[in-house]
Parts: C-alpha cells; structure tokens; sequence
C-alpha cells in the first residue's frame, strides 16, 4: 500500500493504462508538456513520447471528434477536458456521435473513448470552472457515467474506464485532487471493485446518506459530527451515475427508513430527483420520512467569495438529519 494524492493515483492509472495498451492516448488542452493543469498527467508525455500524449489545440469539439475517429479505427482516445466549464463546446459531439454510433451501427462500432472532466467548487476559480454537469451526460443514452471519490478509487476505475468498449464521462472532484489515501498499486485487476457499483463507505443505522464525488467526504464528516450527538448513520457512495447501482441504497434505506441525497449540482432535475422517485418508488412503505435532498442551488455557480455559501457542507446535511427526523 503506498499513500498518494487523488491526482498522483489518477496519474499511475493512467501510465499503467498506456503501458498495457500501446493504442491508448492520452489527448487535451496542455495534458503534455505542462502536464496538465493539475498535474494529473504529469510526467507521461515524457515516458510515453509525443504520439501518445498529444497537447491539442484550444478547441474541444475538435478534441472529442478526433477521438471518435480515433476509436473508431481502433485506438482508445482518453480525453481530458481542462475543466468542467468547457466541456459544452464538445456537448454536440459527445450527445450527437459518440453516444450514438454504438447503437447506429446496430453494435459493430465500438467506441472506447473516456472523457476526463475535473468538476465541482471549491478551489476558489473564476466563472466557468466550478460546474457540476453530471446530470447532462447522465440524462443522455448510450454514455457511462462514474466519479472516483478516494485515490484508491481514482486508481482502479481510471483504468476499469480505459479498459470499457464504452464510451466513459469520468468525473474527477477537483478540489479533492490533494487529498492523500492509501492505494495498493499491485492489487490484482480481478480484486478491484467493480466499476459500476455503488458502495457502503461508513454503515450505519439511523438514517443513510448517499451522494458521490466531492461530497463523499462531507458525508463522512457528517455522520462523524452526528455520532456525537448519538446518531449512526450510514454513507453510501454512488461512484457510478449512469447505470445507477441503487441495490445497496435500496437496501440501507429499507433497515435506516431515512434517506439524504447530497450533491453539488443545482437541486432541480439533478440525480437526487432521480434518486428520490426510484427509492420512494421501490421502499415506499420502509421510509419514515420523505426523501430529502441537499444541493447546490438554482442559480448559476457564484463568485469565490461566496461558494462558501452556495456548496452543500457538514451544517446542512445535518439539518437535513435533523428535518428527516422531525417527521
């Protein structure tokens, strides 16, 4: 086992990725080079040379039709896009061809393209790089959604990712690219837990929360806070968005009779609806309350000065325990 950062996991998965498959490529604005803004691909253009880490220009409609093509005669493109902000110039390539061809090709086209989006707040940017659009990706058929939370994590779905004849988004939460885990580099792949399925990261009894991403750790920190006060509540993390494995949430909530769902994105037709309507549908008579839902707002993301005030954090999932109670 060896302690890294999110973002030095992400970096192993992706060299082990390119030393396993030499069509594997590494392509985006400044991943070479530089290395990436947050150094997630730092060091690889070096040791796997300019044809395999490829430094694009500014344009990512460009950089996603490339790789279709690319994919298409055989390579496995993974993409990164700088940040979550500016991914919409790419939106009609990804929703209009690369989610498409696998079916309109009546499944003899495969395209293996994974698509890297650092996302979320809380590192203090400025407009446009702070955004939560998991629910777009999410809501288009033909796509695999998932979002690492851990460096362990980080490490085995990146590959998991690459290794899909599936087109991949990968949301990584940016401001937890810093934090440090342990990871076990030489686990064997057949050990890794499966990379569309969700997992109980604390168990409780009182009430259970779910979320994914960045606020896998802000639900920690909450039922750690509400253990003082003598609740046990237990923390799922999603990991994948699109399929949705909802078994394990479905069957917390049948023994807790409580459900939060946490996340950044705006509340209004995000993945806590989604949530809400199949666990009400599938436990309706084992909840003790409604099911609630602690987001971001409906409002475009804010300033730095006050993301403070707009990201969900320890005080509202607690109040939200709290409201859950109170029924």
């Amino acid at each position: 086992m060896t302690s890294m950062t999110l973002a030095k996991a992400l970096n192993a998965g992706l060299r082990s990725a390119l030393d396993t498959d030499s069509k594997t490529l590494i392509m985006g604005e400044d991943v070479g080079r530089l290395g990436g803004v947050f150094r997630v691909t730092d060091g690889l253009q070096k040791d796997f040379g300019e044809h395999r880490v490829i430094d694009t220009p500014l344009a990512e409609s460009g950089i996603i039709g490339t790789a279709i093509g690319l994919a298409m005669r055989g390579y496995r493109p993974i993409c990164e896009i700088q940040f979550d902000g500016f991914v919409y110039p790419a939106y009609d390539q990804i929703v209009s061809q690369l989610a498409k061809i696998h079916y309109r090709s009546h499944g003899q086209v495969k395209l293996p393209v994974v698509i890297r989006i650092p996302f979320g707040g809380g590192i203090g940017a400025v407009e446009h790089h702070s955004e939560s659009p998991e629910a777009y990706f999410v809501h288009t058929a033909g796509l695999k959604v998932v979002t690492c939370s851990n460096p362990a994590d980080g490490f085995t779905m990146i590959q998991q990712a690459v290794a899909s004849d599936d087109p991949v988004i990968f949301f990584e939460p940016k401001r937890r690219y810093w934090e440090k885990g342990e990871v076990s580099e030489e686990a064997p792949a057949e050990d890794w837990y499966p990379l569309h399925s969700a997992r109980v990261v604390r168990p409780g009894s009182d009430a259970t929360l779910v979320g994914y991403g960045p606020m896998v750790r802000t639900m920690l920190e909450s039922a750690e806070a509400a253990a003082e006060d003598g609740r046990d509540l237990e923390v799922i993390d999603l990991r994948t968005l699109s399929p949705l494995d909802l078994e394990p949430v479905y069957a917390s909530v049948e023994r807790t009779g409580r459900l939060i769902v946490v996340h950044e994105a705006p509340g209004t037709l995000g993945m806590g609806s989604e949530i809400a309507a199949r666990v009400t549908e599938r436990c309706f008579y084992s909840l003790e309350a409604p099911v609630l839902r602690v987001t971001g707002y409906d409002t475009p993301y804010p300033p730095a000065r006050l993301e403070d005030e707009y990201l969900p954090d320890l005080d509202r999932v607690l109040d939200a325990v709290d409201r859950s109670f109170g029924f």
